[in-house]
């Protein structure tokens, strides 16, 4: 493996984070912080409890989630959208590099940078609300692997975009309301048994089911479940990125 090419790559994403750093990391925090305010204090009034757990406490991990999925795609599809749309891409894929290690040094950076994001407002929750986390490791581990995924997506999203429009079109019109509506701010035993069955076909809803469990110890699927459905959108996207490199789309077009 070409290690200092990977480094490079990673270096250069981590640096630009920095340069952006209001972008990157306070802005998403302030946001979040917002959302603490408002949910936690109109709808904590409402709903004190959610099966024994604070209404603050219980909205913590689809907070998590709600920012690191976006800016896992985010962070993901501009690293590499940004040398397509400037003409440097075709250098990198001139060099000795190869197609593990150009996806390897942009994913990497991408979900390392949601990844202190994501511990960063678990930081910041606890300024608002008590917290325990039941299970620190599995915590950690879905919020790695979601990181990772999604970081995925985003670079699939980055390379079939031509045009910063297209950047957009995904996370506004798709991630961002299948996030809202799966169960960020509610538990979905809450809603009518319709709507509950409807509900297990968003795919966010498993991640965000899990991840609570890691705090709380109760999830509206079952954890394996939440586990496989990870694994199952991880898998697809390295397959969509290794027939990309393989048939050259949008990259050597």
């Amino acid at each position: 493996m070409n290690t200092e090419a990977v480094k490079s790559i990673y270096i250069f994403e981590m640096n630009r984070a920095r340069r952006t750093i209001f972008q990157s990391i306070i802005s998403p925090v302030i946001s979040t912080a917002l959302y603490f305010i408002v949910f936690g204090s109109a709808i904590g009034s409402r709903i004190t409890q959610v099966d024994g757990v604070s209404y603050g406490s219980f909205i913590v991990p689809g907070l998590i989630m709600l920012s690191v999925l976006t800016q896992s795609i985010a962070n993901a599809s501009f690293g590499i959208y940004f040398p397509k749309f400037t003409g440097t891409i075709y250098e990198i894929l001139s060099a000795p590099v190869s197609s593990f290690e150009i996806v390897l040094g942009y994913v990497g950076a991408a979900a390392t940078k949601s990844l202190i994001l994501g511990l960063v407002i678990l930081a910041t929750a606890y300024l608002f609300v008590p917290l325990q986390i039941a299970h620190p490791l599995w915590m950690i581990s879905f919020l790695v692997l979601t990181c990772i995924t999604f970081s995925l997506f985003g670079f699939i999203i980055g390379v079939w975009a031509d045009g910063f429009e297209k950047l957009q079109i995904i996370p506004l019109l798709v991630i961002t309301p299948l996030v809202f509506l799966g169960g960020t701010f509610y538990s979905i035993s809450m809603l009518p048994p319709l709507w509950q069955s409807i509900s297990m076909f968003n795919p966010v809803v498993y991640l965000v089911s899990g991840f609570r469990w890691s705090f709380f110890e109760m999830a509206d699927v079952n954890v394996g479940l939440s586990l496989f459905m990870i694994a199952l959108f991880l898998t697809t996207c390295l397959v969509i990125i290794w027939r990309i490199f393989k048939t050259g789309y949008k990259i050597k077009d």
